[in-house]
Order: structure tokens, then C-alpha cells, then sequence
């Protein structure tokens, strides 16, 4: 197969843009005066937007503004920056709105069961992307596409026409194809599609507590407060966002995945006592770098003077945390529905260790699953869109150092050195 030639990211300081976004990045700049970052005024133009009142329990209120004002006094938001991550906190808003609201018109909702359902937990770059849509595919598992993680539920007035596509597909790529344009490379490291399977993370941020609010900006007061706050109650409201999806589009067992699970083991185990947990394991050096550099390279959508040197640094130490925590927690996992996964041995036979977790997740490997799993695999081969070359001085890295300092999550997990 034919590739683009590996690139090396040499403008995260100082990013680069075609024409077409550099209009598009000024359209917005002047739009930031008329997006507040301000908890109260983003519950109103909700509010207003959907008609709806009823937000649920009031606590995520709180929480929405400790992150808003990390945002004003930490994030140092471009124009841009400012009219985007208020977008998004308006659409996690809106979303909660419209999930309360079919939970208001269907409390039957509440007896459906999350049975069983089988989560990852690891970093990117740990092959956890590859081993969600892998098992995915399989029809006979319930999984979330891209396009339902960012609009739950669908309003009552834009339900489609028997017949007509959802208006959420049509957004959803109209907002890929935006992103596609200012970060052409990030594809290499993550793609990015409509229907790709996507984190439950989305989820969990309608409640406004999780860590997906950091790799938009370096806000270290709303990470203390997310570490230092039980995570329980939200995971419980991700719980309750999967009754509704399940209630919508049906599906009985689902399968998830969210790096911050390595550190909310205790919380996952309470909320979903009868799931399969599968842990995926690196070198954690090389996961540092490569995970850094993707945040770096996206702080251009955000940050009015990226600082690859600070982002280096921050997820250094936001890294190293997830690992200790799974070290520290990995024993709070049933040992009989639990199975820890290294890269280099999913790499090597990605097919064969699926076939592993569905023995210890007693999930039947049929016929269907894996003819489903080899037509993914045969769309979607390692480094078709090319690959990043990865700097880990330019982040202010030395990998040496982090081997060193994370050799204990190496030891206990048998994690070879990838070298530099």
C-alpha cells in the first residue's frame, strides 16, 4: 500500500494555517465577545435554545463553574478558542437538557440494565483506539459512533422523516471536514470519522466532570478539583446516558473505552460490578511523547500561544498520574474478568487477542463478529494516512528520564522499552 511520507510537525509553536481557516479562525475571533464563559449565561442560552428547563440534578452546576473560570483565568484562550470551547459547553448543555427530557416523558428508562458491559481502560496510543473499533464491529455488541456522542438525543422537532438522514450525521461531518482543514495531520495519530466508534468521555463531560476538558486547555485547577472529587456519581450518570441510548437505538451489551478509566477503577467496579475490564499496556515513555504531541498539536484550535514546553510538561505529570493509579488500583479489578493487554502482543495477532478477551468476557466469537472484524481491519490498515515523526525535545521530554521515573508501572505490568 501506498503512503504520504512521514511528517514532521515543525510549527507547534507557531502553527500554521491555509487561507480558507485563517478567514474562518478571524470570522470567529470576532464572534468571542458574544460567547461568555460563564456558567449561568451557557444554562440560559441552553435553556433558551431548547425550550427545556429541567437540567437533572443541579450539582453539575458547580462543577461548570470551577471549569469556567479555570477557562477565563488559566486556559489563555485565543478568539477562536474562546467562540469553541463556549460552543461546546453550550452543546453538553443542550445535551442535558434533552436527555433529562426523555428521561422526564420515559421513567421506564430507569429498569433497563447495563449488563455486563466490556471497558478499556488505557492511554492513547496503547492500541486502544484499534482494539475499541475492533471489537465493535461485531453486530453483536453495542458500541458509541461519533456522531451519537456529540448529540445524544435528537430534539423532537428535527426528528427526521421516514426515510430522511439524521441532521446529526450531516453536522457531525460538516464539523470533521472543519477540522480536517486546520489539523490535516492529526488523522495520522487519531482519525476521526462520523461513524468511528468514540469514547463514552463525551458522556461523562454532559455531567461536566472528567478529564476531557484538559487536553482542550492547560487548566490545572480543574484537574485538582477532578482528582480530588469522587467520580462515582458521574460514572452513574454515564450509566444513566446508556439507558437512553439503549432505550433509543436498542443494544444489549456494550463495549467502552476512555483513558481516564485507569484512574476511576474504584468507581467503574461500584457502577458496573458485572463488566470485563481490559487494561492495554505501552512503553510508557513512548506513550508520553506521542500522547503530548497530539495535545500539542491541537492546541492551535484553543490556545492564542501554544507552548509545546508546558504541554510537555503537564502531560508528563498527567501521565505519570494515570499510570500510578493503575498500578496503585489495577487490584480492585475482578481477576476472573479482567485481562491486561500489551501492544506488542495485540500488534502482533490483533484477532487472536480478541478471541482472548471474549473468553474471559464470555462473549461468543462467531462467524459474524469475525467477518465483521476482518472487513475492519482491511478498511482501516495501521498508517494509511501516514505517520507523525515524534520530538520529544521539542516537548521538553527526555524519555530516559521517563523510563526511569515510571519503571515501577513497567515492572509490574512487563512493558518492554521501545527505545527512542
Amino acid at each position: 500500500m501506498n503512503r504520504p511520507a512521514p511528517v514532521v510537525l515543525d510549527d507547534l509553536a507557531a502553527p500554521r494555517f491555509s487561507p480558507a481557516i485563517e478567514q474562518l479562525l478571524g470570522a470567529m475571533a470576532e464572534m468571542a465577545p458574544a460567547c461568555p464563559l460563564d456558567a449561568d449565561q451557557i444554562c440560559a442560552a441552553a435553556t433558551q435554545q431548547t425550550g427545556l428547563h429541567d437540567f437533572g440534578d443541579a450539582g453539575f452546576l458547580d462543577r461548570l463553574e470551577i471549569l469556567c473560570a479555570a477557562l477565563r483565568a488559566e486556559a489563555g484562550l485565543s478568539g477562536p478558542g474562546i467562540v469553541s470551547l463556549y460552543s461546546q459547553l453550550l452543546q453538553l448543555m443542550k445535551n442535558r437538557l434533552l436527555v433529562q427530557d426523555v428521561l422526564d416523558k420515559h421513567p421506564e428508562i430507569e429498569d433497563i440494565e447495563i449488563a455486563r458491559p466490556i471497558i478499556i481502560a488505557g492511554l492513547p496510543r496503547t492500541g486502544t483506539t484499534h482494539l475499541h473499533n475492533l471489537i465493535s464491529a461485531d453486530p453483536a455488541l453495542r458500541s458509541l459512533p461519533y456522531w451519537e456522542s456529540l448529540e445524544p438525543v435528537l430534539a423532537d422537532s428535527e426528528h427526521p422523516a421516514a426515510g430522511a438522514p439524521d441532521p446529526r450525521l450531516g453536522r457531525t461531518a460538516a464539523a470533521l471536514e472543519v477540522m480536517d482543514q486546520a489539523l490535516p495531520y492529526f488523522k495520522r495519530m487519531h482519525e476521526m470519522t462520523v461513524d468511528h466508534v468514540h469514547e463514552e468521555i463525551a458522556l461523562l463531560a454532559i455531567d461536566v466532570s472528567t478529564m476531557f476538558f484538559e487536553t482542550l486547555a492547560l487548566i490545572p485547577s480543574w484537574r485538582d478539583f477532578y482528582r480530588s472529587t469522587d467520580q462515582t456519581p458521574s460514572y452513574e450518570y454515564l450509566r444513566t446516558v446508556l439507558k437512553v441510548l439503549q432505550f433509543q437505538r436498542g443494544g444489549t451489551r456494550w463495549v467502552l473505552k476512555s483513558p481516564q478509566h485507569l484512574e476511576q477503577f474504584g468507581p467503574l467496579s461500584r457502577v458496573f460490578p458485572d463488566a470485563t475490564f481490559i487494561v492495554t499496556h505501552r512503553d510508557p515513555a513512548a506513550v508520553t511523547v506521542s500522547m503530548a504531541t497530539m495535545v500539542a498539536y491541537a492546541a492551535r484550535l484553543h490556545s492564542a500561544r501554544p507552548d509545546p514546553l508546558a504541554i510537555g510538561s503537564y502531560w508528563s505529570g498527567r501521565a505519570e498520574d494515570l499510570f500510578s493509579a493503575c498500578a496503585r488500583d489495577r487490584h480492585l479489578l475482578p481477576d476472573d474478568r479482567t485481562i491486561d493487554v500489551r501492544f506488542d502482543e495485540f500488534m502482533a495477532d490483533d484477532t487472536a487477542m480478541v478471541r482472548r478477551i471474549y473468553e474471559v468476557a464470555d462473549q461468543r466469537f462467531t462467524d459474524a463478529a469475525g467477518a465483521a472484524m476482518a472487513d475492519f481491519t482491511d478498511a482501516h490498515r495501521r498508517g494509511r494516512h501516514g505517520t507523525v515523526v515524534y520530538q520529544p525535545g521539542v516537548l521538553g521530554i527526555d524519555p530516559a528520564e521517563r523510563r526511569s521515573s515510571l519503571a515501577f508501572y513497567s515492572e509490574r505490568f512487563a512493558v518492554d522499552s521501545e527505545g527512542d
